[in-house]
């Protein structure tokens, strides 16, 4: 009899003990996150981007744009910063001026600092981007100046508020679907154009994360999607952020207190249907919004750390071009061809023809709960759909629009088929041409070394 007890004491004091580890290694995981957000809506009439069709600057505000920002650290001291702009993009310049600032202040590494845009094009030129498609005065120049230089400063501010409120908090992620995204390369005897495509590839997908107090109180929603913010056209002059402005909106209002956050996904090639509207604008938020709210009322994984994070750079080369291109091009009677043809005529000049840029990878890993990935410019859906194919072990987001806008990234087989993305939009982002036929290869090269480096395997 005794020895039957005591082998009951002993299997009740090992699962104490097992229970034990568990709850410790539970808190090691947790995490704590800092909310902070930031009014970055121009103060004055500014020139808008996206449309090359408009003719004069803002004309009043549907709505603020804003910075916002969610900042992790984990038991260790790992930490991540993700911030949502309502800004067609930023500009490399501006990027690595705030990603080092907060090195300096904060202490972050260049991997730790999420930024993203969400592309509308109801906001501000964030000059340079898209810098061949406006042709400003000195007056106009000064105030994109100054409104770039606020931008640097709030994301700035925003981070800091977010750091100053790190606490403890429970993450979670859950996943939903909207379909009012459609692929816009249509094919047509004359090539591909700007339409809809409901036979080409979409990803419905909405990623939802959400952070609640130990307690339960929501704190923020991240949220995001694969389409672009180009339900109005450029015929409003009214500053908003399109539909992902009014999808947060909505979800504020039905959620006080908490602050809710759009992303951008790899939705270079999606375009919202119907467009033309503010009245659609509208509506597509409210379908997003009612959505993130349905993933939030269901089932939801929990996030936790520790955190690790990659930084990559790789170069992209250009297709073959050579001089009398360029030549040719400044004598044509198209302006946005002309100025390009500066550009490129210059570089040659200076013995500098532009063959290659450089475009950064990023990869924010939480324990193995949930994966990140921030590719630069415009990225068509392609590559999201890849690399969810090929890390199908790995709970992944594939965002676009990251850290910089520099133009499209076009996978092999947008690049192929030639039209708008990968060919006409080059024009306006003052590259010289298509990029080569190794970009989608080069570029998930560059995501699988930062995906290991924080512990990811396909």
């Amino acid at each position: 009899m005794s020895r039957i007890m005591g082998c009951r004491y002993l299997i009740v004091a090992m699962l104490l003990i097992a229970g034990g580890v568990a709850s410790a290694t539970h808190a090691a995981d947790g995490l704590k996150v800092g909310v902070g957000r930031t009014v970055i809506t121009p103060k004055e009439p500014i020139w808008m981007s996206g449309y090359a069709s408009r003719n004069r600057p803002s004309e009043g505000v549907l709505h603020d744009l804003w910075a916002k920002a969610l900042a992790f650290e984990d038991a260790q001291g790992g930490r991540a910063v993700i911030v949502t702009t309502d800004i067609i993009g930023l500009p490399r310049e501006l990027a690595e001026e705030v990603a080092a600032k907060l090195n300096a202040k904060h202490g972050l590494a260049r991997s730790q600092i999420v930024l993203n845009s969400s592309h509308t094009h109801s906001g501000p030129v964030v000059w340079p981007n898209l810098k061949t498609m406006f042709f400003f005065g000195p007056e106009d120049n000064d105030r994109l100046e100054r409104y770039g230089k606020k931008l640097a400063e709030d994301l700035i501010r925003t981070v800091d508020a977010a750091l100053a409120d790190l606490a403890p908090a429970k993450v979670s992620l859950g996943r939903g679907a909207v379909k009012f995204a459609v692929n816009r390369r249509e094919p047509t005897p004359q090539g591909v154009r700007l339409g809809v495509n409901p036979d080409g590839p979409v990803d419905h997908n909405v990623p939802v994360i959400k952070v609640a107090s130990p307690e339960g109180t929501l704190r923020a929603v991240l949220f995001a999607y694969a389409c672009h913010n180009t339900t109005l056209g450029g015929d409003i002059y009214q500053i908003n952020g399109d539909y992902a402005g009014f999808a947060a909106i909505e979800l504020e209002k039905a959620l006080p207190g908490a602050t809710a956050m759009f992303a951008s996904l790899c939705g270079a090639d999606q375009n919202p249907h119907p467009r033309g509207k503010i009245e659609w604008a509208e509506q597509h938020g409210r379908t997003l919004a009612d959505e993130v709210r349905r993933v939030l009322g269901g089932e939801m994984r929990p996030v936790g750390g520790p955190i690790r994070s990659a930084f990559e750079t790789t170069e992209l080369q250009f297709a073959p071009h050579d001089r009398a291109t360029f030549e040719k091009d400044s004598e044509s009677p198209d302006k946005y061809r002309q100025a390009r043809a500066k550009l490129m005529l210059a570089a040659y000049d200076a013995g500098k023809p532009v063959r290659s840029m450089t475009y950064p990878v990023q990869a924010v890993r939480f324990g193995s709960d949930l994966t990140l990935v921030a590719l630069a410019g415009e990225v068509t859906v392609e590559y999201a759909l890849r690399l969810k194919r090929e890390y199908p072990n790995e709970n992944l987001v594939v965002m676009g629009f990251c850290n910089e806008v520099p133009c499209y990234i076009p996978s092999l087989n947008v690049l192929k088929g030639g039209g708008y993305e990968p060919v006409a939009s080059m024009i306006y982002y003052g590259k010289p041409g298509p990029l080569a036929e190794n970009v989608e290869e080069t570029i998930v090269a560059a995501c699988r070394k930062a995906l290991k480096v924080t512990g990811a395997e396909p």
